[in-house]
């Protein structure tokens, strides 16, 4: 206490000498003042005057006036953003409604000294810029994220899906610019950049609000998301290459200048894969072995990131795609990637984005719609958005291979538009090209198109959800074969075993490719070879099939996976076409085949009804099935429906103590007497049968069978069926 006590005191003699010190050295100076040239008027302003004089200066410095916009549109946007999330929207919707409320539209329309106090026009320069960097930041941890490797198999769908939601709404634009041009803008500008400037309107993506939008609901990293990121970045990188093209037709009715900035943007795209990518993963590789990441090589990642968006820039395809190619490019390893995106992530989503979202609403005012027949041309350009965009992409999805589920999605998300359309209707509406109503018409056609995602997304979902939920309740089957030829026996097969009850079932034929390191264009190629036979035999049945198609090195463990997740009602194996009476572990069939010894672990491994095809290419002629009592009650259901369609059958019957088992058999013998005949036998050594036909048994009475030495020499193709097992 005492060393404190002498500290103060040392603290206040410190003070009083070196104030006074101070006081005097001032007081002294002041006799400079009669030769100064600068002289301080009189005030007569009490010293509080003088005070609110120096705040309000302070209040209008452009710093001062830049943080109070950020705090006003931070503190709006949380709201609005809060708010939506409740309506089941993204927040990012709400971060835009809350630049309207705030922009011309409601605050400078209700108070409009406030609004001018908040947003003077000069000030807007400042907040619009630093939203850009937001922007710039958020594209580099969305390309950061882009796995390169699937989207490079996928190359070839995003071309399809990205340049079809580019072509079909453009088409569609500029027809409606026939009906739009004459009564709205012939008295501005001519018909040519008008009519191009509608078509490039229809056809944009806005890229951050969708990858924003895949960000919120978890779906960054699913198959349809990567794809329709990475088709929404090939359709803004094309529509920014056109909209460079309409500039320049605008500016100067040429193409010459825009295809300097298509020649300079192939040339830019050239060299960051294949010199500054490369580049990065030997630094990469370098790095990968110290402890931490270096400050030095952060700096030297994001002078990378800021180098490349200055490029695009300067090419006149915006920033935002110069950030998005250098976190494509940078290093391929997950630890420094995920390192980057810590580092970036939350100060771009949580500060500088929504500032760019919020500003864009700063500059739409929906009142300058004031006639019905805009709002017929507000909704005629909204139709023709949503048809072009969503209905062509959705269409190319299809096309290409996607599920309807997943074409859906990716044409949904692919027609939010959002801010990047705001981007080029500000162009146009800075040009001249865009009248002012039709530049709000096309705002509120960006805002609409990007609303109307999110719900449009829940309804896809609800509605394939409710699809397959009836699939699911319908009976389910699936085969599992290898080669195609054993796929189209084992269609056969069902078909006999079920007759035109098949038609209620679902049925899945599932083939699947050995070895992970099968090139994808094989593959794909593997598949479509392996189905054809099938789809020709389903064609033939009437039936429609759902085709599945795996490369996999763990054969029993899909199949095992597979048939869980689907539950079906019976599971059908192809075991091949040969058979031994003495296999490698003794007596019994040992099976040549995709599946090979594997077939025991798959028995063993699921609980559905199991039916193993031995086929022995001879399968015209008699059915034979053998039962062995009360446990193959389970086969009579089979034994009626190949009796009802007239095939001759031979039933052996053994184990015949039970009352029940001999009631339902003879009534089922009674009932098909032309078609069924009955063999009684005690023993297996007294069947015989000939090499054609099919013989249809139960897995217990193959058990017993085989233990016989010579039951099983002779056969013709067989089917073992074993019945669900009850846990």
């Amino acid at each position: 206490m005492q060393k404190a006590q002498r500290n103060y005191i040392i603290y206040a003699l410190m003070l009083l000498l070196f104030g006074t010190l101070i006081y005097l050295s001032v007081g002294e100076g002041m006799a400079f003042a009669s030769h100064s040239s600068h002289h301080v008027p009189d005030r007569t302003d009490s010293p509080f005057d003088l005070f609110l004089q120096f705040m309000q200066e302070n209040l209008h410095h452009p710093l001062a006036v830049l943080l109070l916009q950020i705090i006003v549109v931070l503190l709006a946007v949380r709201f609005f953003s809060y708010l939506f999330k409740h309506i089941h929207q993204p927040g990012v919707i709400g971060e835009i409604v809350a630049g309207i409320v705030l922009g011309p539209s409601l605050l400078g329309y209700f108070f409009p000294e406030a609004y001018q106090f908040l947003f003077p026009s000069e000030s807007l320069t400042n907040l619009e810029l630093l939203s850009q960097i937001g922007l710039i930041l958020f594209m580099f941890v969305i390309g950061l994220e882009l796995d390169f490797s699937i989207l490079k198999n996928k190359i070839n769908e995003t071309l399809v899906i990205s340049h079809a939601g580019i072509l079909v709404p453009f088409f569609l634009g500029t027809v409606a610019s026939f009906w739009i041009y004459e009564e709205y803008a012939a008295n501005q500008t001519d018909f040519l950049p008008f009519s191009l400037f509608i078509g490039i309107s229809m056809s944009i993506t806005a890229f951050p609000v969708m990858a924003r939008i895949l960000q919120e609901r978890n779906m960054t990293k699913t198959p349809v998301g990567i794809l329709s990121i990475a088709s929404a970045a090939n359709d803004d990188v094309t529509a920014w290459c056109l909209l460079a093209v309409v500039i320049a037709i605008a500016k100067a009715g040429t193409f010459v200048g825009a295809l300097y900035t298509v020649g300079l943007t192939l040339l830019y795209i050239v060299i960051m894969f294949f010199v500054v990518r490369p580049f990065l993963r030997k630094l990469g590789v370098a790095y990968a072995s110290q402890e931490v990441i270096t400050k030095p090589f952060v700096s030297f990642i994001l002078l990378v990131l800021i180098i490349s968006a200055t490029l695009t820039e300067i090419l006149g395809i915006h920033a935002l795609f110069g950030a998005f190619m250098a976190g494509v490019v940078m290093p391929p390893n997950m630890g420094f990637r995920k390192v980057m995106m810590e580092k970036v992530e939350d100060i771009a989503l949580v500060f500088f984005l929504p500032l760019f979202f919020a500003f864009t609403g700063l500059r739409t005012e929906i009142g300058l719609i004031n006639s019905p027949a805009l709002w017929g041309v507000c909704i005629l350009l909204i139709a023709v958005a949503i048809v072009g965009k969503l209905g062509g992409c959705a269409i190319a999805s299809r096309l290409v291979g996607e599920s309807w589920k997943n074409s859906l999605t990716i044409g949904t998300l692919m027609n939010t538009r959002g801010l990047m359309e705001l981007v080029a209707l500000n162009i146009g509406y800075e040009m001249g090209v865009l009248p002012p109503s039709i530049f709000v018409i096309l705002v509120i056609m960006a805002l609409v198109t990007t609303f109307m995602t999110t719900p449009l997304l829940h309804l896809v979902e609800n509605y394939f959800s409710r699809r397959e939920e009836k699939l699911s309740q319908k009976r389910k089957l699936i085969f599992c074969f290898g080669h195609p030829e054993s796929g189209r026996n084992l269609l056969s097969v069902f078909a006999l075993l079920f007759g035109d009850r098949l038609q209620k079932h679902q049925i899945i034929a599932a083939h699947y490719t050995v070895g992970t390191d099968v090139n994808p264009l094989n593959a794909e190629q593997y598949e479509k070879d392996s189905f054809a036979l099938v789809n020709v035999r389903a064609e033939e049945l009437n039936l429609n099939i759902d085709n599945r198609y795996r490369v996999t090195d763990k054969l029993v463990q899909e199949i095992t996976q597979f048939v869980k997740d689907e539950n079906p009602d019976m599971l059908l194996l192809g075991a091949g076409t040969r058979y031994r009476a003495d296999s490698p572990t003794g007596r019994g069939v040992y099976w040549f085949s995709l599946f090979r010894d594997k077939i025991e672990d798959v028995l063993g491994s699921v609980d559905c009804p199991v039916a193993i095809f031995i086929n022995k290419d001879k399968t015209d002629g008699p059915v034979s099935f053998i039962l062995g009592g009360t446990m193959d009650l389970f086969m009579l259901p089979f034994v009626k429906t190949v009796a009802q369609r007239g095939i001759p059958i031979h039933l052996y019957l053994f184990n015949t103590h039970d009352d029940s088992f001999i009631e339902q058999t003879k009534t089922l013998t009674s009932s098909y007497a032309e078609t069924i005949v009955e063999h009684q036998f005690s023993s297996t050594n007294e069947l015989l049968f000939s090499d054609e036909g099919l013989l249809v048994v139960s897995h217990e009475v193959y058990n017993k069978l085989v233990e016989e030495e010579n039951s099983l020499r002779e056969t013709p193709s067989m089917l073992i069926i074993r019945d669900k097992i009850d846990k």
